[in-house]
């Protein structure tokens, strides 16, 4: 057990109308620290806070998770309460973990399908809000060949070179990349609804076997996105992607594109955690030179 910052225990209680009876650090997250908070009223929920955090962080997270969750496709933790303003937080509905069945890859399969069917009003986001650890930009574009170019190629090859993250030339070829998405990227699609950041650490098996998505950095894009950054790291059955390939099979050459795709993840990751990830960078940009 632990001791929440007296600003930060008041402002839950006060927003959760319920005192505070225990609370426990929760580990594996990124920038933000989490706690299993259990309530007077007899329930455990989720709560994350932030020393610094950007502007808008948790409401975006917020505002990510409910417009996943209103589709009812996917499982979503449900939004208890959130603030920016200092001590900034985030209330989830806590989800008890469970052990994966027979059912749960096929199952998730069939409902990224269907999420991704829900569908987006642009590629990007409405309210223009930025998402992930690195804060790229998500301004709404009307194709995704301009978004990937103008959101994260671009931006991503800025910061890259500000860090000396990757060697220039492999910069370069980013930057003439952003410029050939539409000969590379595929027939054009319309918007998909996107986590956005679907790696294994952000899929939780519930109770039933029942997969719950965490941690979006939702917006607007080509689905295939989220399906290359499921195979990047791992964490995902081949019958989840079985599964939905029968639901909602992908364009002809997919297969093709999956590296192109995962070029944003692999150079945020380089950015980040250095020299570990470069290598896979270079070689994704070099597929599409």
């Amino acid at each position: 057990m632990v001791n929440l910052d007296a600003d930060l225990e008041r402002a839950v209680e006060e927003s959760l109308a319920s005192g505070i009876v225990a609370a426990a650090p929760v580990h594996g997250g990124d920038v933000a620290i989490a706690y299993a908070v259990d309530l007077a009223a007899g329930t455990r929920v989720f709560v994350k806070t932030h020393l610094h955090p950007p502007p808008w962080f948790f409401t975006t997270e917020a505002s990510g998770l409910t417009w996943l969750g209103a589709t009812t496709a996917v499982d979503v933790p449900r939004v208890l309460a959130v603030s920016d303003a200092a001590p900034a937080f985030l209330a989830l509905e806590w989800v008890e973990r469970g052990e994966p069945r027979p059912s749960t890859e096929v199952d998730l399969g069939r409902r990224l399908a269907e999420l991704h069917r829900a569908g987006a009003p642009c590629f990007g986001r409405e309210d223009r809000r930025t998402t992930g650890s690195r804060a790229l930009p998500n301004e709404p574009t009307p194709t995704w060949a301009e978004f990937y170019a103008t959101n994260r190629l671009l931006p991503l090859a800025k910061l890259a070179a500000e860090v000396q993250a990757l060697p220039a030339e492999s910069i370069a070829r980013l930057e003439v990349l952003a410029g050939r998405l539409d000969a590379v990227g595929g027939p054009p699609e319309p918007p998909a609804r996107l986590h956005g950041d679907l790696w294994g650490g952000n899929r939780l098996v519930g109770l039933g076997g029942r997969s719950w998505l965490i941690d979006p950095a939702a917006h607007g894009g080509h689905r295939e996105f989220d399906l290359a950054m499921m195979r990047l790291f791992g964490g995902f059955g081949d019958d989840c992607f079985a599964a939905y390939a029968e639901a909602f099979p992908l364009a002809d050459g997919w297969e093709a594109r999956v590296a192109l795709h995962q070029i944003a993840p692999l150079v945020v990751h380089a950015i980040k955690f250095g020299a570990g990830y470069v290598p896979a960078a270079i070689g994704a940009i070099d597929r599409y030179r």
